[in-house]
């Protein structure tokens, strides 16, 4: 790519970021302001004459400016492209050397750092070091990621390395899902090559999906007519389960502790972005937290559901964050079939609700449930995940539920700042009596 070319990608990205900044009615003091970066920083990528060397400041940007998804996407992909003729510059730079850089009295020619702002580069030392040859430097980079691909590659086979469980083992291997709540679950014919015995569904899914781990307890292979036994291992869980950490029960059922001030917040989540927005923000479930879990067979056998159980790790005081709700304008829950956990109780229990039966349910591979379990607490800040215990045939055992290796954590918001998003607002505003 020619070097005016390169110049005509980072325009078009800086094109992008005026429209987006025009578009919102903030000045550059402001916007920088909420972003936590120099207004002059913020005007130098804006006029083009400077590339973030990281996306994140530009995805803050885009947020704060009410960008669409479209445009979120259409700005990565220029940022990239601009990132990348930026790049090939300054390896242009330093193959023509100090020498052809400096100017023609030798003084010392201005530059630009990893924040944008202009550095001096001293030509008389840098003329000094030895330096080494451009294909000897990108050999050597080469070699080091060719280290560092071989090394990723061997950390992922010793984790997906098969997991032998015999009778009476404690050895929990993993399973994880992508099926979609509400979804009937995509069946799978074949065993994963792990022995977890799921498959997930052919179909990617954007959602968030939690994890569970498996315990067997049985020693014997699956009843029923002869071939599950002769294709499945006796050891493989027969069953999966996908986990939506926060689900929404109507627009405004959620609602998120945050460390922060409104101004450093963005706009709130949908629920498909909730995993997301909550990992960005170090957000916490404030009052309740609402959990989906699909269960499903991963074989002909029918496997029963004999009991959820919720366990609690830690409990504390209550965070004294900002609590922010993820929409306006609510109306009634739909009723479900749901479960309930008290958490402040001393010994809190899942029990049904919405006059549903309880445990035990009954799943295979074609007929799946969906469970939701709602968590909430008045008084605590409380770290917990789930339990489900099996059987099928002669064996048994115990998927732990959590979310994605970690617990789930819910905590009071009790006589805590509450913040609302109207709708067509650009900005949170504190909630009255919140």
């Amino acid at each position: 790519m020619s070097e005016e070319t390169g110049t005509e990608r980072t325009e078009e990205f800086a094109q992008l970021l005026r429209e987006l900044k025009d578009r919102s009615g903030l000045s550059y003091g402001t916007l920088a302001k909420r972003l936590h970066m120099s207004t002059s920083t913020l005007h130098r990528y804006c006029n083009g004459t400077a590339v973030p060397v990281e996306y994140a400041p530009v995805e803050r940007l885009a947020r704060v400016c009410r960008a669409t998804p479209q445009e979120l996407v259409e700005l990565h992909r220029r940022w990239i492209l601009a990132d990348a003729a930026r790049g090939r510059k300054a390896d242009q730079g330093a193959a023509r050397g100090p020498a052809q850089e400096a100017g023609a009295d030798g003084t010392p020619v201005p530059g630009q750092g990893e924040d944008g702002e202009p550095v001096v580069i001293d030509t008389a030392a840098a003329a000094m070091p030895p330096r080494r040859p451009s294909w000897l430097r990108r050999r050597r980079t080469a070699l080091i990621a060719s280290v560092a691909v071989v090394a990723a590659l061997g950390a992922v086979a010793y984790a997906l390395r098969p997991t032998a469980v015999r009778a009476g083992d404690t050895t929990t291997p993993t399973v994880t899902g992508t099926l979609d709540v509400g979804e009937a679950p995509k069946p799978s014919a074949t065993p994963s090559p792990s022995g977890s015995g799921h498959k997930p569904s052919a179909s990617a899914s954007a959602s968030p999906t939690g994890t569970a781990a498996s315990r067997d307890a049985g020693s014997g292979s699956s009843k029923g007519d002869g071939k599950q036994g002769a294709s499945r291992p006796a050891t493989a869980v027969p069953l999966a389960v996908a986990v939506r950490p926060y689900v929404y029960e109507d627009p405004c059922s959620q609602h998120f502790l945050v460390d922060s001030d409104p101004e450093q917040v963005g706009p709130p989540a949908t629920e498909e972005n909730a995993q997301r927005w909550s990992a960005a923000y170090g957000a916490v479930a404030s009052g309740e937290q609402r959990v989906a879990l699909t269960v499903q067979g991963t074989g002909e056998d029918t496997v029963v559901l004999n009991s959820l159980h919720v366990r609690v790790l830690t409990k504390g005081a209550p965070l004294a964050w900002n609590d922010y709700s993820m929409g306006v304008g609510c109306g009634g829950g739909v009723g479900t079939k749901s479960f309930d956990v008290d958490l402040d109780n001393g010994s809190p229990t899942v029990t049904v609700k919405n006059g549903q039966r309880d445990f035990p349910y009954k799943v295979s591979e074609s007929d799946p449930e969906v469970f939701y379990v709602t968590a909430h607490t008045k008084a605590h800040d409380v770290r917990w995940d789930l339990s489900l215990d099996w059987s099928s045939g002669d064996r048994s055992g115990t998927v732990h539920i959590d979310n994605t290796g970690r617990p789930f954590r819910t905590s009071a918001d009790a006589g805590r700042p509450g913040y609302d998003y109207p709708l067509g607002g650009s900005e949170w505003i504190e909630r009255v009596g919140g």
